[in-house]
């Protein structure tokens, strides 16, 4: 007779566990390593406000720490890059905590606007360094603070397009050198719950081969060329096509608080989402409103279609 241990389900070691199967992972979960942190809610109200027809598909020029055009719990997705050079955009400098205390009000107002289980995907990348300026562990810690559960983080690797120059500091000595950044983040939080709502006729639109690779923590995909857009700072359409896929379905509401040269619409507009953006510069939202307009005079639109019309370098 065979005296082999009974199988149990695998609970969670000291260092991880490699076996999926009928895993508890409550007792890490209930762990002293998680006091403090954000609490995913138990009783979730998945009801969903509609925004005014009047507010969608439009660029506001105002600033996006009070989007009063859109509803409690009315918006699916917020994909944004925030302004870096704020200094420049709002005519005064800012301290860091100015800086986050500005973004603060603005993470604030997204957390009113999103659905029960919405979705947060910020680009930020780092600045500096002497010394060097982690922004995204201060967005990470304040949008703790709002309550926002955080799902992760991806790196966004830029090095296919990074410059082959020499980094500043010491060449080829421990004196002092310089790492050359070829990466950027995109946080990834969601509000009240990691799920979402499911309501009938909910149709995704990723392929099982997209899923694969869009689950993945590292993205690699080639940046944005600032002369070619006319802006300072545009992320390329890949970065709101990829977090639209993973997280939205078709025909849902994504935001965009800092849209700057329109690129988020152009996503959602290729994947069949409403959108609704924010953006104070006059000349900006004119920038945008001329590149929408150039991909909704397209029949049929593709990937390539909108990276053709982004190539055109639309100028204000």
């Amino acid at each position: 007779m065979s005296t082999a241990p009974k199988k149990n389900g695998s609970q969670t070691s000291s260092f991880g566990s490699p076996s999926r199967q009928n895993h508890d992972s409550s007792k890490f979960y209930s762990s002293r390593l998680y006091e403090g942190l954000p609490k995913e809610k138990l009783d979730v109200n998945f009801r969903e406000n509609s925004i005014p027809t009047r507010s969608l598909d439009k660029i506001f020029c105002k600033s996006s720490e009070n989007m009063s055009e859109l509803p409690d719990n009315s918006v699916h997705l917020m994909v944004t890059s925030p302004p870096y050079n704020v200094g420049k955009l709002y005519d005064k400098e800012l301290t860091r905590d100015e800086y986050r205390a500005f973004l603060f009000g603005v993470w604030k107002e997204v957390y009113r606007v999103l659905v029960s289980g919405g979705r947060v995907c910020i680009n930020v990348a780092n600045l500096g360094r002497k010394p060097y300026i982690p922004l995204h562990s201060f967005i990470i810690q304040d949008m703790h603070k709002l309550g926002f559960l955080m799902r992760g983080e991806v790196i966004w690797n830029k090095s296919a397009t990074a410059s082959s120059s020499i980094a500043w500091g010491s060449y080829l000595s421990a004196k002092n050198p310089v790492l050359r950044d070829g990466h950027e983040y995109i946080l990834i939080f969601s509000k009240d719950t990691f799920t979402r709502g499911i309501k009938e006729n909910m149709k995704s639109t990723i392929t099982k081969e997209e899923f694969i690779e869009l689950t993945k923590s590292v993205w690699s995909f080639n940046a944005e060329s600032a002369t070619r857009v006319g802006h300072p700072a545009p992320f390329p359409v890949e970065l709101p096509l990829r977090c639209m896929k993973l997280y939205t379905f078709e025909g849902e509401t994504v935001l965009d608080p800092f849209m700057g040269s329109g690129t988020t619409a152009l996503a959602a507009l290729l994947l069949k989402r409403r959108f609704v953006g924010y953006e104070i510069d006059p000349n900006y939202v004119k920038l945008a409103e001329r590149r929408i307009g150039e991909v909704k005079n397209q029949s049929k639109l593709t990937k390539t279609d909108i990276e053709a019309i982004l190539t055109e370098g639309v100028q204000v």
